[in-house]
């Protein structure tokens, strides 16, 4: 599996696509704005392209003539959407301590990328990656309803999570009052957030690899 994440990070993704993480993160630096949807430009730009470029080079058709097993095709391809998806968030996190540095005193109409922001971050990639990943691997080749669905869905989150954060008092609480300054609350939101992910993605995987077995590759 290894030989196959590796193959995929140095010949199937294009470089861009590892800068791009940077430069997206650069927009944490906007005062004030919707920081939902820095990270949701993986699911706008990187995946569409990348699985794009997959279909074109027939990347499966390759894949399936080396020898290794389907099972593996399949987890090195969710193990490196996993990298890029953590380098999104972690370029994303770091940008956003210089936010407060810049903005000490903004008052903050959306989200402020505060520990528990991050925690429902994961939470919507988590959402993306059920969905993407279970209907991507019925084909292994057709991203393109897979794509459309997993980002309407991560949208949506992002969307009734914002509105949650502005009308429900408890929850503007939470990440706009006093709860920004409880650090275990926080920090319980994003370890949440990220079991989340880590569940969500691994219950994709098995969906994809018993799909993927009754996929016939001509």
């Amino acid at each position: 599996m290894y030989n196959l994440v590796m193959k995929d990070l140095k010949l199937g993704v294009n470089p861009w696509f590892f800068v791009l993480p940077l430069i997206m993160g650069g927009l944490m630096l906007i005062p004030g704005w919707v920081y939902f949807i820095v990270p949701l430009y993986f699911c706008f730009i990187t995946i569409p392209n990348m699985f794009g470029g997959f279909k074109s080079q027939n990347d499966l058709m390759f894949s399936t003539m080396m020898p290794v097993t389907k099972t593996d095709i399949v987890k090195s391809r969710i193990t490196v959407v996993v990298i890029l998806e953590l380098m999104h968030l972690l370029a994303a996190m770091i940008f956003s301590i210089f936010t407060f540095r810049l903005y000490p005193h903004l008052n903050y109409i959306f989200y402020p990328p505060y520990m528990g922001f991050w925690g429902l971050c994961f939470i919507m990639l988590a959402i993306f990656n059920i969905i993407f990943i279970s209907m991507y691997y019925k084909t292994a080749y057709k991203y393109g309803a897979a794509t459309t669905a997993s980002t309407t869905a991560a949208i949506l989150f992002a969307g009734v999570a914002q509105w949650a954060g502005i009308q429900r008092p408890w929850v503007n609480n939470i990440f706009y009052g006093s709860g920004t300054d409880n650090t275990a609350l926080q920090l319980s939101i994003l370890i949440a957030g990220i079991v989340i992910f880590i569940a969500f993605t691994l219950i994709a995987y098995r969906i994809a690899v018993k799909r993927f077995m009754k996929v016939e590759i001509l």
